[in-house]
């Protein structure tokens, strides 16, 4: 079983290239493969052509990698943490402390300088303050709180209460303000430009290295909170240290791109699927490639010829089916 492990990894390696290669090409203006390769190299190429390239689909299709990698790892620690097949990067109210920060800032622009709201980084650091303010709320609670369901119930209240406040913020707020928040939901992977990247690319290491770092601790979760004690792991400091892997990785792609649905539910179920076992050793990076190239199909699905359709969508599609199938079997 396991000396099909490097073929596997190898093939998803493969895909995940090959994806990637396809999404740069695809549009509404077609790019070929060998105009692609003569940017990268430096050989010149047509100057339109070259900017689609360069500071258009390449910073997005980074961005579907990042972002499908670090909501499947931290899909995959909440579901180990909480033990449940269906927990996914949200479930701590990570979201909807981003979703409150951009509707202040975005139903805010009668008080605040237009120029402010109208910046890409307003939404950006809005989302960031309110996504690390959950976190924290939920870390400091982590101290006091000895069982794993209670932290669960404990985060889905306070995304409740984000939710809350939102709707309030709405209903005081002018139909076009409501607009742009509504299509800030949708979620987008053509708002992070390489300024942005800068930024986006640091949190995302420094989440999954924690990830990576959390492995073997992780794999005694799996057995029960009492059986990882007995291996010596610290329960509440690993409980804290992945809520805070989490919140960097969830937060920090719903900052950039806003909410995505779903991939980090489905991906990891994908991962055990095709690996057929429970170690992180395994299924940490085999999320990390199962998830760049699942949000790399649903950039491409979404970019027609004629019409953009937004990436929460397609990740719907894809994941939604999955969770009904993981129900049915588990009956």
């Amino acid at each position: 079983m396991k000396n099909r492990f490097p073929i596997l990894f190898f093939f998803l390696f493969l895909v995940t290239i090959g994806l990637f290669f396809a999404d740069l090409a695809w549009g509404s203006i077609h790019i070929s493969i060998s105009e692609i390769l003569l940017v990268f190299f430096g050989k010149g190429a047509d100057g339109i052509n070259s900017e689609i390239l360069l500071n258009f689909r390449l910073p997005k299709a980074i961005t579907a990698i990042l972002a499908g990698a670090s909501l499947s790892v931290a899909g995959l620690m909440m579901q180990t943490l909480f033990r449940n097949s269906l927990a996914d990067p949200y479930i701590l109210g990570v979201s909807s402390g981003a979703s409150l920060g951009v509707a202040v800032v975005m139903m805010a622009a009668s008080v605040l300088p237009v120029s402010f709201v109208s910046s890409g980084w307003a939404l950006i650091l809005a989302a960031i303050l309110g996504a690390s303010v959950v976190l924290l709320l939920v870390v400091g609670v982590s101290f006091k709180v000895q069982n794993a369901v209670s932290l669960l119930i404990v985060g889905l209240m306070f995304g409740t209460i984000a939710g809350s406040l939102v709707s309030v913020i709405q209903n005081f707020s002018n139909p076009d303000a409501v607009k742009l928040f509504i299509i800030w939901t949708f979620g987008s992977l053509s708002s992070v430009t390489w300024s942005y990247m800068h930024v986006l690319l640091p949190v995302v290491l420094v989440g999954i290295g924690m990830a990576f770092f959390l492995q073997k601790r992780l794999d005694g979760l799996l057995l029960g909170e009492n059986y990882a004690r007995g291996l010596g792991v610290s329960v509440v400091r690993t409980r804290i240290l992945i809520v805070i892997a989490t919140g960097l990785l969830a937060g920090g792609i719903t900052a950039f791109t806003g909410p995505i649905a779903f991939v980090g539910v489905a991906i990891p179920h994908i991962a055990r699927g095709l690996f057929r076992t429970s170690s992180h050793k395994i299924l940490l990076p085999a999320s990390v490639l199962c998830g760049a190239a699942l949000l790399l199909v649903c950039d491409i699905i979404s970019q027609m010829p004629t019409y953009t359709l937004p990436i929460n969508t397609i990740s719907a599609l894809f994941g939604a089916p999955i969770i009904i199938w993981i129900i049915l079997k588990r009956k």
